[in-house]
Order: structure tokens, then C-alpha cells, then sequence
């Protein structure tokens, strides 16, 4: 089983403290990623956004210092929010971040769960679900042919276009990024994609039923299901001591939770309901490494996942915590869930 860690290079103080430096907090995140390889993690990803919550915009150009300090890790978007770019360039990019890293580079594509990318770049989120789909199946014919003859409704037609440079891996690995979407779950299904699914709250139990769909539409669509892999994407922290590592990740989060629940019309995060969201059937991977592995396990079985990761830093926590919490990752709770 593969195991991973993702970053949004949050800028959202927790409780008491200032904002932090956008540079600083860039820095922080490259050498977090070469911890990760050094201590075994397989996968690296880091999330695009376009507000000031968050340091990077550009996840290719970040992924490329990476590359630049890694050998083996593999490296990804968490995701791409593909609805408001241009395939093409979307390829270029990361076909040349798969140069770089001697074939390392990843494509994590998905609608985004924010909508700043949309006014910013010029399209209407009425379009919002049809953008997305037209632009990845473009995706998907750049990724399996040179050259590329195709129309739609929102970008400029291809005659006969080559696009370059080509990866050095052939095919480009493509994933889709899933909220919880049963037809997101068909439309990558239908095309053979592996799923990254996003789980931040709620019971996992409730999403075996899309590991369920997207392994059957899998075979109806003549894929093998064993082939596909299928991950999950979810919030924790990892401490020697259990308590210790819900004291130390409760501030940040529930001061990053709350500030993006006021706009979503969440109320403000509480203590028991964090406190829930840690109990084994809850949506938190968090606590000691024996409990954290025992978590990634169980959804493991209920999920049929090949891939877990884990994203620690919600709000914006001390670096060397996070720091911490990676190494327990791939020192101590990486061997139990390999064993188990």
C-alpha cells in the first residue's frame, strides 16, 4: 500500500498568530517533501488555489524545486483544478515536470472546491460541470496521441496539433480528485482513471458504497478494478502520545475549519465535535502511530484503497510538528500498515 502526504501551503493562523510568510511557508514545504522521501513516504502532492489562504498557486513550479532535492518520490498536484485551465498547457506542464524528475510527475485533476480560479481566469461557473468534462477528455486524447485533431465548446479547435514535449513516462498518469460524487465517480470509472476521494468528515463507512460504483463501473466499462487504483485524501496528525497529538493539531484546525465554514455556512468547528471526528469511525487520522495505522487499515478494508493520504497541516501548524508527524509517518506507521 502506498502512502503520501499533501500540503495546500496553508497561510490561515491558528489561534493567536500572525499570518504567515508566504516565502517562508514555500521553503517549508520543499523541505517537508524531501523528509517524506527520506523517511520512505512514496507520494507528495500539493494542492492549487487562488486566494490568500494559501501559498501556492503554480503546484508544478513548487513540485519542480522538489524534484530538484528527490530522487524516488513521486510527485503531484492535489489537484489541478482543471475546469479553469487549458489542457494543453496543463500537459506541458507537468510532462515537463516528468522530465525533470526522471519520470516521477503525476496529473491529480479535479473541479476544485473553490471557485476564485473561474472570475480569474475568464469562465462562468454555470459551466462548471461541462468545462470539466470537455477539458478532460481533451486531457486524456493529448496524454495518448502526438498529435491531436479535436473540437468542443469552449476552447479553440486542435488540427492536427502535436503538443511537447512528450513525459518520459508513457502514459502520463491521470487521477481524478473526488469529493464524494457518484457521477464524478462514473466519469473517471468509464475512462479506466484511478480516484483520489476526498474524505474530511463524516463516517468513511458511507463512501464504501463509491468504491463499490467505481469498481463496477470499472468491469462494465472492460477495465480491471484490480488494475485501477483507488485513494483517499484526509485531514490528521500523527504524535508519539495520542493526547498530545489532538492538543497539537486542534488549534490550527479548528481555526482553519471555522474561518472556511463561515463561508460555506458550516458553524464555527467545537471540542466534541473534534473529539467525534478522532474516534475510530470518524473522519480524522489522528493520534499515536499504532492508532493511526490501525485507522488507515480499517479504511483500507472498507474502502479497498492502494493509496492513503494523509494531509496534516490544516491550518497552519509549527513546522517542526509537521515535521514530526511525517517522520512518525514513515518511520513507525508506514511499516504496520505494510505489515497489516
Amino acid at each position: 500500500m502506498e502512502l503520501g502526504l499533501t500540503t495546500f501551503a496553508e497561510l490561515i493562523p491558528g489561534a493567536g498568530n500572525k499570518k504567515p510568510d508566504p516565502g517562508i511557508r514555500l521553503r517549508q514545504v520543499i523541505e517537508e517533501a524531501v523528509l517524506a522521501e527520506q523517511v520512505g513516504l512514496d507520494v507528495y502532492a500539493i494542492g492549487e488555489h487562488h486566494r490568500p489562504d494559501f501559498a501556492v498557486s503554480a503546484p508544478s513550479v513548487v513540485l519542480a524545486a522538489i524534484a530538484g532535492r528527490t530522487e524516488r518520490i513521486r510527485l503531484s498536484p492535489a489537484v489541478t483544478v482543471l475546469s479553469s485551465d487549458d489542457p494543453v498547457r496543463v500537459f506541458q506542464r507537468f510532462a515537463t515536470l516528468d522530465l525533470i524528475s526522471n519520470g516521477r510527475a503525476e496529473l491529480l485533476v479535479g473541479r476544485g472546491s473553490f471557485v476564485e480560479s473561474f472570475p480569474l481566469f475568464g469562465y462562468s461557473l454555470n459551466d462548471y460541470e461541462e468545462l470539466f468534462a470537455e477539458n478532460l477528455d481533451l486531457l486524456l486524447a493529448i496524454r495518448d496521441s502526438e498529435r491531436v485533431t479535436w473540437s468542443g465548446q469552449f476552447r479553440a479547435a486542435l488540427d492536427d496539433q502535436g503538443v511537447y514535449p512528450r513525459p518520459q513516462q508513457s502514459p502520463l498518469p491521470v487521477w481524478v480528485g473526488v469529493g464524494g460524487t457518484p457521477q464524478s465517480i462514473v466519469r473517471a470509472a468509464t475512462r479506466g482513471l484511478p480516484v483520489t476521494l476526498a474524505i474530511i468528515g463524516g463516517s468513511p463507512e458511507r463512501f464504501g458504497v463509491l468504491g463499490e460504483l467505481f469498481r463496477r463501473t470499472l468491469a462494465d466499462s472492460g477495465f480491471d478494478p484490480q488494475q485501477v487504483p483507488l485513494a483517499v485524501h484526509a485531514h490528521g496528525f500523527i504524535a508519539d502520545d495520542s493526547d498530545v497529538a489532538a492538543n497539537t493539531f486542534y488549534p490550527s484546525y479548528a481555526a482553519a475549519m471555522t474561518r472556511l465554514g463561515e463561508e460555506r455556512g458550516w458553524g464555527p468547528m467545537t471540542l466534541p465535535q473534534f473529539e467525534g471526528m478522532r474516534r475510530p469511525e470518524g473522519s480524522l487520522v489522528l493520534g499515536n502511530p499504532e492508532e493511526v495505522a490501525t485507522k488507515i487499515l480499517r479504511w483500507k478494508e472498507i474502502l479497498g484503497i492502494s493509496r492513503f493520504m494523509l494531509h496534516v497541516s490544516v491550518g497552519t501548524m509549527p513546522h517542526n510538528q509537521v515535521m514530526r508527524s511525517i517522520e512518525l509517518l514513515g518511520t513507525e506507521v508506514a511499516p504496520l500498515v505494510r505489515k497489516g
